[in-house]
């Protein structure tokens, strides 16, 4: 194959030209957050995003834990940094082990995960597969106590049932009830546990061979740091002369941003560099398995009933159709209601009419 150089036709320019596109259109991105009920997983996701995102959770009473059931609550932020969009959704897991009956904790996560793979999947295989929107989850944060000088058997359960749906990022929550000796042999124990028990998590991959020696140094730091052991406070401290997040203690000051004490900064950076990563193997990998597993099951059913699939696949289309038309409708209503009215009046009486997604 000929290679030209010496000549410029203009395909330099052509990352410059993805990335605007890619920044205009923006990105999307989904954690989901699981843990014992007081593990501090409100707190590190309005740290992480300087949010206040659960001001109106109110604590749920003791008497009333022990029959609770885990409820799905989705919570939207929208980043615009450096002109790069970037929209992220929680979905937090309220209950999660609070239950005698841990099979219930289990069953709402996987039941959500697999509506979400279902959901893109029908998307996929409809009209208006340029418009699907990705709300399969990327990311994992299971937070582990750390007083329990290990993983229970709650965490072991979890992880061994959802570790080949989901990417899995281990935290070691409050990591500030440990001595750094303590921590260190905690970690190690827990990946040791990983290993004894088949437990896949998300590996970080390695680096690329033109990365440059001090993005491979801060990459490997982030490899051997996991799982991450987090101290997350919304709370502004004078502290020496400035000001910082931590947790004041009658003998000190914790700093949530110090790395000697909290890997909370690295547990930020690897979401940053490792956020497309994340997504990959969610498509690549977990989906495709999921998407393997589901047409080998439609495979079964049409050989017991051949006309069950060619009924769901007319089904399918009719749904992505009604949906098309009820987007249409509504972007007419819109065009509609603006054109009658004062430009004044007509964004602020038209703005409930913008097409929405069905849930």
């Amino acid at each position: 194959m000929p290679v030209i150089k010496g000549s410029e036709i203009g395909f330099a320019t052509l990352p410059e030209h993805v990335h605007r596109k890619s920044a205009k259109k923006g990105f999307d991105f989904t954690i989901m957050v699981v843990g014992e009920t007081g593990l501090g997983k409100s707190t590190l996701i309005n740290c992480l995003f300087l949010a206040d995102l659960y001001k109106q959770r109110k604590p749920v009473n003791v008497d009333k834990l022990v029959d609770r059931t885990v409820g799905i609550e989705k919570k939207q932020v929208d980043i615009i940094e450096k002109g790069i969009k970037l929209r992220v959704t929680i979905v937090d897991t309220p209950g999660y082990g609070d239950s005698l009956d841990l099979n219930d904790s289990f069953d709402a996560v996987e039941n959500y995960i697999d509506q979400q793979f279902d959901q893109y999947f029908k998307d996929e295989s409809g009209l208006n597969r340029k418009n699907i929107v990705d709300n399969r989850i990327h990311c994992c944060l299971y937070f582990i106590s750390p007083l329990g000088r290990g993983l229970s058997q709650l965490d072991i359960q979890f992880m061994k049932r959802l570790h080949k749906k989901i990417n899995i990022v281990p935290i070691i929550a409050k990591s500030d009830a440990l001595t750094p000796n303590e921590m260190h042999a905690l970690k190690k124990k827990i990946l040791r546990e990983f290993d004894e028990h088949s437990i896949n998590i998300f590996r970080i991959p390695e680096c690329d061979s033109d990365e440059d020696e001090q993005f491979r140094r801060k990459d490997q730091e982030i490899k051997e740091s996991i799982p991450f052991a987090i101290v997350g406070s919304t709370i502004t401290i004078d502290y020496n002369g400035k000001r910082i997040r931590g947790r004041e203690y009658p003998w000190g000051v914790v700093d949530i941003q110090d790395e000697k004490y909290s890997d909370f900064i690295k547990l930020r950076t690897f979401l940053s560099l490792h956020m497309q990563d994340l997504k990959d193997v969610t498509s690549d990998v977990l989906y495709e398995n999921y998407r393997g597993q589901h047409l080998a099951q439609l495979q079964i059913q049409q050989e017991s009933d051949p006309n069950m699939t060619t009924e769901r696949l007319l089904q399918l289309k009719q749904e992505e159709i009604r949906r098309m038309q009820q987007q249409l409708e509504a972007m007419q209503e819109q065009i509609r209601c603006q054109s009658s009215q004062p430009v004044s009046s007509a964004a602020q009486s038209c703005d409930d009419l913008s097409p929405k997604e069905e849930d």
